[in-house]
């Protein structure tokens, strides 16, 4: 088993006419360590679903993805990305072992049913069938659960459960003031790691 967590900056927000032109993502192994990043700027089919409003939020124009593949380039790469970074490899001569392998990589991230959501439609219009796993873990969920537990004792919690406010409780930021896919996904690893640590200690 493997942990994909997983950040994609979109057109918009709704799948079937806008896109995904980010997707970035950190690998981890079953322990929450470290295995590989993923990055890179996708560039949409449907120009016309590209919104000022999404610029706003993740600062890529069409200009700035002029260079960046195309989902159907991208995806195969993403994929082998996964494979070759997995804890246990699987062999490249064996049929159908590296399928099963995808299958046993969970989506993680922050409300990450929206990333899922963006991400299957992207396989269905490419006519690919969806690799991964259908489980998944929120970081979302996973921190209401966590903090309302936290909530019985004197401990302050965080009053949202953004991204940022759950990492600025654990006492993490931001490297700099970047806004991109891979750098929201590895300050999520960092919240699920210490989520995990803390219960374990407990």
């Amino acid at each position: 088993m493997a942990f994909l967590v997983l950040d994609l900056e979109l057109s918009g927000s709704e799948p079937g006419w806008h896109e995904i032109v980010q997707i970035g993502a950190v690998l981890c192994d079953n322990q929450w360590g470290e295995r590989s990043t993923f990055l890179s700027n996708v560039y949409p089919e449907n120009e016309e679903s590209f919104s000022e409003s999404s610029r706003k939020v993740h600062g890529l124009s069409l200009d700035d993805l002029d260079d960046a593949p195309m989902l159907h380039e991208l995806l195969p790469e993403f994929e082998e990305w996964i494979i070759e970074n997995l804890p246990i490899r699987p062999p490249k001569h064996v049929s159908g072992s590296r399928e099963h392998a995808l299958r046993e990589v969970i989506i993680c991230g922050q409300s990450v049913i929206y990333d899922i959501n963006f991400l299957r439609y992207a396989y269905r219009q490419e006519k690919k069938n969806w690799p991964f796993s259908h489980q998944m873990l929120d970081l979302h969920t996973l921190s209401y659960l966590y903090f309302d537990v936290m909530g019985g004792t004197k401990n302050d919690t965080p009053r949202s459960r953004s991204l940022e406010s759950v990492a600025k409780w654990f006492g993490f930021g931001r490297a700099d003031n970047t806004h991109n896919a891979l750098e929201d996904s590895l300050l999520t690893v960092k919240c699920f790691r210490e989520i995990n640590q803390r219960i374990k200690e407990r």
